[in-house]
């Protein structure tokens, strides 16, 4: 009789951890919920016009994607991307493709500090959690 009255009330504490699990995931859900409306409307305050495009961009975020934008000079991709950094607060960075463009200049480099006697990396602009790769059509075929 003690061993079923054992049983009986740890499956309901486990059906009520369970509850209380799916409360929390639901709690979560809702707070990022919230947090991706105040990024849109800190995004919209700076970028006019581009509701759309700054939609796809969060998902793609959220979903952990990468995003390529195709648009005319001049319209605002750089600054899309400057500004949900800033409003994530994340590290910006962006790679110009001039026809002389090495790998290094994408990377970093690792360079020899002799004060500290070490090899240190000078992190290049991939390091970064929002990344821009701008005129890609400059760059050589190679």
């Amino acid at each position: 009789m003690e061993t079923k009255s054992r049983l009986e009330e740890s499956g309901r504490n486990a059906g009520e951890d369970h509850k209380m699990e799916r409360q929390n995931v639901g709690m979560e859900t809702e707070k990022a919920g919230e947090k991706v409306i105040e990024i849109k409307q800190a995004a919209a305050s700076v970028i006019v016009g581009k509701e759309r495009t700054l939609d796809h961009v969060l998902a793609a975020i959220l979903a952990g994607g990468h995003v390529l934008l195709e648009d005319l000079p001049g319209t605002g991709k750089t600054l899309l991307a400057k500004t949900l950094a800033k409003t994530m607060d994340l590290d910006f960075g962006r790679i110009q493709f001039p026809p002389d463009l090495m790998p290094s200049d994408v990377t970093g480099i690792h360079f020899y500090n002799q004060k500290a006697g070490e090899f240190v990396l000078r992190k290049g602009p991939v390091f970064s959690h929002i990344l821009l790769a701008d005129e890609i059509n400059r760059a050589t075929p190679r």
